[in-house]
């Protein structure tokens, strides 16, 4: 009796032979189908990719038994396959069970994986896909690129960060078919990027122990001009040794030695910058005093915004010694120095001292080119919360991009004034309530425009209208005056340089504030007619800034994020006196 084969798909695994008693030999179809073998193999290892990608993609599916908790986001993860593929994970679930959760799962922080370096959320994704399916999914673009227009992508500081952060993740976790390839495109980036750009593949390299990247980064940094304050500052020590050994090999026999330093001139200036590390700008005073060397010759300013904090900058700056336009020798103005640290408050003092943001460097590249350069799409479209800062990398290419449009203005606007008395009084309690509702709606931009004018922190911290009775009237009138012009101060620095919110401030303060204030208060009507009037007051401010928003999109400027919304807590019969 002939034995009937089941009906089975169009490919399959087995093929079926009779033998000499009657039998079916069921034999994989690959040995006897030598060509279809590979082929099958091929097909069942991509279904399995893919059924394992649904792991990761169909949340209905959610068979997770722990969380790895990055930048501030759980990740679910499925312990067997993480630790079948990775070394790291196989030990480590193996030696500790990590912090229950509620539903039963494990939690795990990704920073207590770290030694060194980052890894960021997007990045851990691009790993862990890679991890279940074998395959390498393409960056994404809103964390792998710039915001640059004519950037081309293919060596900008967000690709080489992204590319960093896969290799941290590829060596940390022990996955060294991930970490040549990642090897690979870091070895192409070397010889396209700006040399401050191969300095987070140089570390990299180095923590990773891979030692033709290492070397490869070490002659790129060598051949290049950087100088040996960035050096020192920016690269470990063995490796920074290596690169001045390599360049002192290369000019050992250039016949010209005019550029050599003077030892002495030096030394002088490296006591200046360890006076500003230390955040002594009396001592930064006393070494001037002491030598013929001048800040400018030691690239005070462009140090300082380079790697001090922002109001010993200020101080610097303010002590009116130095040429806020000047370039070191990479062609660099102070502006691009800060552009690169990214720090408003730095970029504000700046612009306000006279610095140029239409110089370009070198290369060719203004302040705000160098900042879009540097700045990935996610932050620079990201929405911040009504009361929570806006992002710096955001601000800073807002701060550069209006000035750049802008009339330029004639030094500072004078803040004296002659005022006494109750016009003094009331002078003061305007300031204060603008500024506070500066903070309540606007904080990262209030506190940019705080610490430029040498504000208190809190803008309108202290009772600066009660009595020391130790205090004589005409030291008091100075206090306060004092304390109004440093108001001002901020107010004006926050009208020209985020006009948008100034405009938005602007509307609430011209209007009936003090009444409105107090929604609860009154009778019925008149708590009817103030919430009322208190919503047509806010729809018109959002209208106000809708439109000035449409006119920065149209001149190719985009407001903070951060602006783009008021405080709705404030509408709903709860407005709070500032």
């Amino acid at each position: 009796m002939a034995h009937s084969v089941e009906p089975s798909s169009s490919l399959s695994f087995t093929s079926s032979s009779r033998l000499s008693n009657g039998s079916v030999s069921h034999n994989v179809c690959a040995s006897h189908c030598p060509d279809l073998g590979p082929n099958l193999e091929a097909i069942s290892l991509s279904k399995l990719s893919s059924n394992l990608e649904q792991l990761l993609d169909d949340s209905d599916c959610d068979y997770s038994d722990a969380d790895i908790i990055v930048e501030g986001t759980p990740v679910v993860v499925h312990r067997c396959i993480l630790a079948s593929r990775s070394k790291f994970f196989h030990e480590l679930f193996k030696r500790e069970k990590g912090p229950q959760e509620k539903e039963g799962k494990l939690k795990y922080l990704m920073s207590d994986f770290l030694p060194y370096g980052k890894v960021g959320y997007e990045a851990f994704l691009i790993f862990l896909r890679y991890v279940y399916t074998g395959k390498l999914k393409p960056s994404p673009m809103e964390v792998s690129t710039c915001v640059d227009n004519v950037c081309a992508h293919d060596a900008c500081r967000p690709a080489i960060n992204f590319a960093v952060e896969l290799m941290y993740a590829s060596s940390i976790f022990q996955m060294p078919d991930l970490v040549l390839l990642f090897q690979r495109r870091l070895l192409n980036f070397v010889g396209k990027a700006f040399v401050e750009d191969v300095i987070p593949i140089l570390i990299v390299a180095f923590h990773c122990q891979l030692s033709q990247l290492v070397t490869e980064c070490i002659e790129r940094v060598a051949r290049s001009d950087l100088d040996y304050v960035s050096i020192d500052k920016e690269i470990p020590p063995e490796l920074s040794e290596k690169i001045k050994l390599l360049r002192h090999s290369a000019q050992h026999d250039v016949e010209d030695n005019a550029s050599l330093v003077d030892p002495l001139h030096q030394k002088r200036i490296t006591r200046i910058h360890k006076a500003l590390d230390s955040d002594d700008v009396e001592l930064v005073k006393l070494l001037l005093s002491e030598s013929d060397i001048t800040l400018d010759e030691a690239n005070a300013l462009h140090y300082a915004a380079a790697y001090c904090d922002p109001k010993l900058f200020s101080e610097v700056l303010n002590l009116g010694l130095t040429n806020v336009n000047l370039r070191n020798s990479r062609g660099y103005t102070v502006l691009h120095i800060a552009a690169m640290r990214k720090e408003p408050s730095i970029i504000v003092s700046l612009l306000k001292k006279g610095a140029l943001a239409s110089e370009l460097t070198l290369h060719g590249q203004s302040a705000v080119s160098i900042s879009r350069r540097l700045t990935r799409p996610k932050d620079y479209h990201a929405k911040t919360e009504q009361g929570k800062e806006t992002n710096k990398d955001r601000m800073c290419i807002d701060l550069l991009e209006r000035e750049m449009l802008r009339n330029p203005m004639s030094g500072d606007a004078s803040m004296s004034f002659q005022i006494t008395g109750d016009d003094l009084q009331r002078k003061l309690q305007y300031l204060e309530n603008r500024v506070a509702l500066a903070i309540l709606f606007f904080p990262a931009e209030a506190k940019v425009a705080m610490d430029i004018a040498e504000a208190e922190t809190k803008g309108s911290g202290g009772n600066f209208r009660e009595v020391d009775l130790n205090e004589t009237p005409i030291m008091q009138n100075k206090r306060l005056v004092s304390k109004v012009e440093a108001l001002m101060k901020t107010v004006e620095t926050g009208r020209r340089y985020f006009p948008h919110c100034s405009e938005v401030l602007d509307k609430f303060m011209e209007d009936e504030l003090p009444d409105l204030c107090y929604l609860e208060k009154g009778s019925q009507e008149e708590q009817r007619m103030k919430t009322t009037r208190y919503m047509e007051l806010k729809d018109n401010v959002q209208k106000a800034f809708n439109k000035d928003k449409a006119n920065f999109c149209h001149s190719g400027i985009s407001p903070s994020s951060s602006s783009s919304s008021l405080n709705n807590n404030l509408v709903h019969g709860k407005a709070r006196k500032v």
